[in-house]
């Protein structure tokens, strides 16, 4: 199995932690998680297509972007603009054919960034998440507005309103949408899979990482071309 390699990367911010997968030549993925305890629950998996990735000569970086994973910024200090200036200037320092691929929230990340093509499994709308969160809020409604603890993630009022209107990328450069077959939206092509987003503990499918970093890799090909 490809071993993965420790990393920093700076931003304007400040400085996080990443992770790497595969070569330092040719094309590379930059790899975003869902935000909060989707994360959690999908970490393996992705960490398991970018290592599938490598094996097709595919070079990754998983990044912690402000607010998540072992970022020195807690949760409720975190925006989704910041995020966003974090993973944008990631893209531009890596110099070389770039590609962004991610799991539902993790498609509101890449908006500003210059990149070669974005690859979407599953792309969540920050409206749908808050609908989501608001679902598991800790809180009855009635609470004050300072009260803003969902599933033990503590999210400030400005988090939440960067979320409110923010979309995943639908522009013109190369973009593919990849859903489950579960899921009613339109997609690029939908997979038969359980989606590991809605279970209650970590988990992984790695028969569904295989056929998605093929996927990926193919599609990578095509741009390339």
């Amino acid at each position: 199995m490809t071993a993965l390699r420790f990393d920093t990367y700076d931003w304007s911010g400040g400085r996080e932690a990443m992770l790497r997968f595969g070569p330092d030549a040719g094309p590379i993925v930059i790899a975003a998680l869902p935000l909060f305890e989707e994360a959690n629950r999908t970490r393996q998996f992705l960490v398991t297509i970018l290592r599938e990735l490598a094996d097709h000569g595919i070079g990754s970086v998983l990044p912690d972007l402000p607010g998540t994973g072992e970022s020195v910024i807690v949760t409720g200090e975190a925006r989704l603009r910041d995020q966003r200036t974090a993973y944008t200037e990631l893209a531009q320092r890596l110099g070389r054919n770039t590609y962004g691929i991610s799991i539902r929230s993790g498609a509101l990340f890449d908006i500003d960034a210059a990149l070669s093509g974005r690859w979407q499994l599953s792309p969540q709308s920050g409206e749908n998440l808050l609908r989501e969160l608001d679902r598991t809020r800790a809180t009855p409604r009635s609470a004050p507005a300072s009260e803003t603890e969902y599933a033990g993630n503590t999210l400030s009022r400005e988090m939440l309103a960067d979320l409110h209107d923010a979309k995943p990328y639908a522009g013109a450069s190369p973009l593919r949408v990849v859903r489950l077959e579960s899921d009613p939206r339109e997609a690029d092509v939908k997979y038969a899979a359980s989606p590991l987003w809605r279970r209650s503990e970590p988990d992984n499918d790695t028969t569904l990482a295989q056929i998605l970093a093929d996927d990926i890799s193919h599609w990578i090909a095509s741009c390339e071309r």
